[in-house]
C-alpha cells in the first residue's frame, strides 16, 4: 500500500534531521501537522504569522537546528521582504512547505489572487522551488529539495499541488 504524501513528508524530514516545524494552521496540511505532533522527533508549534516562522527557522539554523515552515499560499503573500532580507541575503536554508491554494476549484478569491503571484515572487528572489503533483514524486522532490537547501545554504520551497493533496474546494450553491 502506498504511503500518503504527508507520511512521506514525515519520513523524509526525519531522514534529513529536520526537527523544528513552526506553522500557521491550514486544513490541507492537517494530516501532516497531526503526524508531526504525534512524533516526539519533531518540535511542531503554531505561530501567529509566516514571517515569524521564517525568522524562527533562520535563527534555529544559526544555532545548529534544521527546520521547515508550513503554510498555505495566502500566507506566502507577506513574505517577500523577510525572504529577501534574511534567508536569501544571508544564505540561510529556510525551507518552506506550502499547500497550494487559489487554483483548481478554490472558493476563496484572496487565495486565487496570491496564487498568481507566488511563483513569480520565488523566481524574482532566485529561490529554488518545486511543485509536487504526484505521490510517486514526493519522496524524491522532498528529499532532494531539503538536501540541496542545506548543502548550498539557500532557502527553498516545496509547493504541494491540489493534485497531490486534494486541495480545499467548496461547491457554492447558486440561488436563482
Amino acid at each position: 500500500m502506498d504511503r500518503p504524501w504527508w507520511r512521506i513528508a514525515v519520513d523524509v524530514l526525519k531522514a534529513n534531521e529536520v526537527h523544528l516545524i513552526p506553522y500557521v494552521p491550514d486544513n490541507v496540511l492537517k494530516p501532516l501537522i497531526a503526524a508531526l505532533h504525534e512524533d516526539p522527533f519533531f518540535h511542531a508549534f503554531t505561530v501567529a504569522r509566516e514571517e515569524e516562522a521564517v525568522g524562527i527557522v533562520a535563527g534555529a539554523w544559526m544555532a545548529g537546528t534544521k527546520g521547515l515552515v508550513l503554510m498555505q499560499t495566502s500566507g506566502f503573500a507577506t513574505l517577500a521582504n523577510v525572504l529577501a532580507s534574511l534567508p536569501c541575503a544571508f544564505q540561510i536554508p529556510v525551507l518552506m512547505m506550502i499547500s497550494e491554494r487559489g487554483t483548481m476549484g478554490e472558493f476563496n478569491l484572496g487565495q486565487a489572487a496570491v496564487w498568481r503571484t507566488m511563483r513569480p515572487t520565488l523566481e524574482a528572489l532566485a529561490m529554488e522551488h518545486h511543485v509536487v503533483t504526484r505521490l510517486d514524486e514526493c519522496e524524491f522532490i522532498f528529499d532532494r529539495t531539503i538536501r540541496q537547501a542545506h548543502l548550498t545554504q539557500m532557502p527553498a520551497a516545496i509547493i504541494l499541488s491540489p493534485l497531490l493533496t486534494g486541495g480545499k474546494a467548496v461547491t457554492r450553491q447558486v440561488v436563482a
